[in-house]
């Protein structure tokens, strides 16, 4: 009211400023006399400003009297609406409706402005509402002690509270964006988004599950999920999952299902089963090891009667009076008896129990019953190994002690102890009478090691000494002791072993030097190695170089270079030859061990080298494959050797393929007389076959026969020609398995028209069926036709003898086949036997001195050996030996 009293009065004196307002203008007008329409103006300029603090009936009755006078003072409009000019009057109705309607409009703005300053108002008083509450549930939400997220459809957190975050090991934004699968286990990912799927199903329903979650440390976080979808502002879906950590629940949980496991594996390992047994109400409990036990079902109701139907005859007045005794006296009881099985064996029952009080005053007793059969016969055997014990430490030279430590004397002495010590068995002997066959020092230090052992703790411990014996012999002992505590705490006894290690010590000392020796033998082959010209490696199980010894850089190789890489990597033919490359792959798969592998590789400037290498793998403890070590050299000496030498030998195949040649020049008119008797003979027989073709009566059995005697001779001669040609031929070496004999009668049928045309008489001495030999018949016959020429030709100056030639061959036992050629010229001089065999020596006057060089050089290219025998008659002999084949041999 008082508000509305207010606003009134504030109307009123702006109603009357506006009149005095109006009043001013209406004075100043009819002074100065203006424009009719200025003052109109004037006056709805007022009313218009006026309209904006009045309310709509001010306005309007200001309005009404400006119109009126408007109408009074400035027109002659009169009361009875006469005028002589009617425009005015128009002006003023004119005037009247534009200041009524502008009130009117501005009344309306006036109104809509204040309601809508009025909803600004609510609304910012309800967005401050909003505010404080959203600011209250934050806080509510953030400081919770439970972990909100907030999930959409696809998984994606959107919004977390900071406990939740700070639970995880993360700050909010860190999880924001991220998928809710983040925090939970690989295996579980599965689960957790059938739990999401199950929640945006069924929306408005809670689900709840348990699951293993992981913090950002790693750290194992066990929560029970809490979740429910629902619509969103813009009716998307959503999840809001409340977490609640129960790790340490889950954690008891484990820890007790653990102990309850435990003690079942304890009791079963034990044999050992636990009870109860209510005096009151006769109910009992039995675990499972105690149904085991008895070989009863587990649904047996358990019972004192049960026990004893079940307990031996024997011992059942026994256990009912305990079980008697503890109705009775409701006192602990500890019994043994035995059962009597239903298969008839029979087992041994150690029972203890302890009277308890129940919430409701019954006496109950909580016990443990134990299989001990095992014990009783163990007990049987324990007696026995004790006569078993005595021997082995007899055996074993180690005796058992016990020391008083209270008394300082000793309590117990094996039989071992009394020979050890050099005592009689039996004999009372007392402490100091052992201690006086220990040296002073040795005692001494005992006495050091027992006290620092009982000081600090060390259980068990150990020392050494000297026994000096009666008979002068000095035994070392080691003892090996532990200290047994009493019930205050103290050291009450020790309990040790005594070993005569007199042996032992020294094996050691042999052991020891063996060891030094050994540590010298290696470091004698440290020094070979690091002498040597080959190069240590090592390779991982990757085959890649891993270690290469300092010896590699002599041969040029950069060590460095070389580390990471596998053999085929540096390897400069391992396109050319892949088949060895890939053979020596195939070995180190199989981790086999290889040798001989030889490659070409460039050293440092860029120049091949070759390399022979070997290796074999090597493995660990667990044999499992480490890689390969081995040694490499450089040969390419050698290889370069034996390229020249392959050189030098195809040179002397040329030279020798010149010889042949040069020889079947020397032998033209045997080889035209050889070829052209024949040809002769197939002539002459031709004539005679058509002599007797060409009878009025052919006589086919002549011509036959000479048919068949021009085909002898054509083999002849084409066999002559055959051997001409394979001395003509250039071509490989053959080796093949031959008879000498044969070789030698081919080379001699090349040179029979020779011996004849020289007037010397070949004599052969052949041994028959000698073994094979491994050669190429075409050299070989090279070096007998050289050596028979060279024989003919020595003979030419003889007149007064016969001139004869002798190859003789024979088997030497010892391997090999000889071949000797002896002629009756004139003789090697003495001078000249060195020399004869060498190249471009020779006494001819037209010779080379080549062929005997040549010769030499085949026989020693199969194996063999080229000499000159000096003989006490005129001539010499040329002889070489070859070896048997290889297979004949073995």
């Amino acid at each position: 009211m008082r508000n509305e009293v207010t606003a009134f009065g504030r109307s009123v004196a702006q109603f009357v400023f506006s009149g005095v307002a109006l009043a001013l203008i209406t004075l100043a007008a009819l002074s100065l006399h203006p424009h009719f329409a200025v003052t109109a103006f004037a006056y709805l300029a007022v009313i218009m400003l006026v309209s904006q603090t009045i309310s709509a009936i001010g306005s309007a009755a200001l309005s009404i009297v400006s119109a009126a006078a408007l109408a009074y003072f400035f027109t002659p409009l009169t009361f009875s609406l006469g005028t002589d000019d009617p425009q005015d009057l128009v002006v003023v109705i004119a005037f009247l409706t534009v200041s009524i309607v502008a009130t009117y409009l501005i009344e309306k703005v006036r109104q809509e402005r204040k309601t809508a300053l009025e909803d600004a108002t609510r609304l910012r008083r309800r967005a401050a509402d909003l505010r404080d509450r959203e600011k209250q549930w934050r806080e509510i939400f953030e400081h919770n002690p439970v972990m909100y997220f907030m999930v959409d459809a696809a998984g994606t957190i959107f919004n977390v509270n900071t406990f939740g975050a700070t639970q995880f090991g993360y700050a909010p934004a860190e999880l924001i964006g991220q998928s809710v699968l983040t925090v939970f286990l690989e295996e579980d990912h599965a689960f957790v988004r059938k739990c999401i799927a199950l929640c945006l199903e069924t929306v408005g329903q809670s689900h709840t599950w348990d699951v293993q979650t992981f913090r950002k440390d790693g750290s194992v976080l066990w929560v029970r999920e809490n979740a429910k979808a629902m619509l969103w502002a813009d009716d998307r879906p959503i999840v809001l999952i409340a977490c609640e950590d129960i790790t340490e629940k889950k954690r008891t949980e484990l820890i007790l299902q653990r102990s309850e496991a435990h003690l079942t594996q304890a009791q079963e390992l034990s044999q050992t089963g636990s009870f109860s047994w209510n005096v009151t109400t006769g109910e009992g409990f039995w675990s499972r090891e105690v149904f085991r036990i008895f070989q009863l079902d587990p649904s047996t109701k358990p019972s004192a009667a049960l026990v004893v139907d079940w307990t031996h005859p024997d011992d059942k007045a026994s256990i009912q009076a305990t079980i008697d005794r503890a109705i009775q006296d409701h006192e602990d009881f500890e019994h043994e008896y035995r059962l009597l099985m239903a298969d008839g064996s029979v087992k041994h029952i150690h029972a203890r129990a302890r009277a308890t009080t129940t919430a409701s005053d019954d006496i109950e007793f909580i016990g443990a019953a134990t299989d001990i059969t095992t014990a009783k016969q163990t007990e049987q055997q324990l007696r026995r190994s004790e006569a078993y014990l005595a021997e082995a430490q007899h055996l074993s030279h180690t005796g058992s002690w016990s020391w008083d430590v209270r008394r300082r004397d000793y309590m117990y002495l094996s039989a071992e102890i009394y020979r050890l010590y050099g005592f009689d068995s039996g004999e009372a002997i007392s402490a100091r009478a052992i201690h006086s066959r220990i040296p002073a020092d040795d005692l001494q230090r005992i006495g050091e090691a027992v006290r620092q052992a009982i000081r600090h703790n060390r259980t068990p411990f150990e020392f050494d000494f000297h026994i000096l014996r009666p008979d002068g012999a000095v035994r070392r002992i080691h003892s090996v002791a532990h200290a047994v505590f009493g019930s205050d705490g103290e050291v009450s006894e020790i309990i040790g072993t005594d070993v005569d290690v007199t042996e032992q010590h020294a094996a050691r000392e042999r052991l020891e030097n063996t060891l030094a020796a050994l540590q010298e033998s290696e470091q004698r082959f440290r020094d070979y190695a690091e002498t040597a010209s080959d190069w240590l490696w090592e390779t991982g199980p990757d085959h890649l170089c891993t270690h290469l010894s300092e010896r590699a850089g002599a041969a040029g190789l950069l060590a460095g270079g070389l580390i990471g890489l596998a053999r085929w990597d540096v390897a400069c033919d391992v396109d050319a030859e892949p088949e060895k490359w890939r053979q020596h792959r195939a070995t180190l798969a199989a981790h086999l061990p290889f040798r001989d592998l030889i490659y070409p590789i460039l050293n440092r400037m860029g120049s091949p080298i070759y390399v022979r290498t070997g290796g074999k793998p090597f493995f660990d403890a667990g044999g499992n494959f480490l890689g390969y070590r081995g040694a490499s050299s450089d040969i390419t000496a050698t290889i370069r050797a034996d390229q020249a030498e392959q050189e030098l030998r195809k040179a002397q195949a040329e030279l020798a393929h010149v010889t042949r040649v040069t020889i079947l020049g020397q032998l033209t008119a045997s080889i035209a007389h050889e070829i052209s008797q024949p040809l002769a003979a197939i002539i002459s027989n031709a004539d005679a076959c058509l002599g007797w073709m060409g009878r009025d009566t052919p006589d086919l059995p002549a011509a036959r026969s000479s048919v068949e005697w021009i085909v002898e001779d054509a083999i002849r001669a084409s066999e002559v020609i055959r051997r001409i040609r394979a001395l003509a031929k250039k071509g490989e070496i053959e080796m093949s398995a031959l008879d000498i004999n044969d070789v030698i009668k081919e080379a001699i049928a090349l040179m029979t028209r020779e011996l004849i045309n020289h007037h010397v008489r070949l004599r052969s001495e052949l041994t028959p069926d000698l073994p094979p030999i491994l050669g190429d018949r075409v050299q070989l016959q090279q070096v007998i036709i050289n050596l028979v020429i060279n024989g003919i030709e020595a003979m030419q100056a003889v007149e007064e003898r016969a001139r004869e030639l002798v190859i003789q061959s024979f088997s030497d036992g010892a391997g090999y086949v000889q071949l000797a050629v002896a002629d009756c010229g004139v003789g090697i001089a003495e001078d000249d036997t060195d020399r004869v065999l060498d190249p471009f020596f020779t006494t001819k006057s037209s010779g080379l001195g080549m062929g005997l060089s040549i010769c030499r050089s085949i026989v020693e290219a199969h194996g063999g050996r080229l000499s000159v025998v000096r003989k006490p008659e005129p001539g010499a002999t040329f002889q070489f030996t070859l070896p048997l084949h290889e297979e004949v041999v073995s």
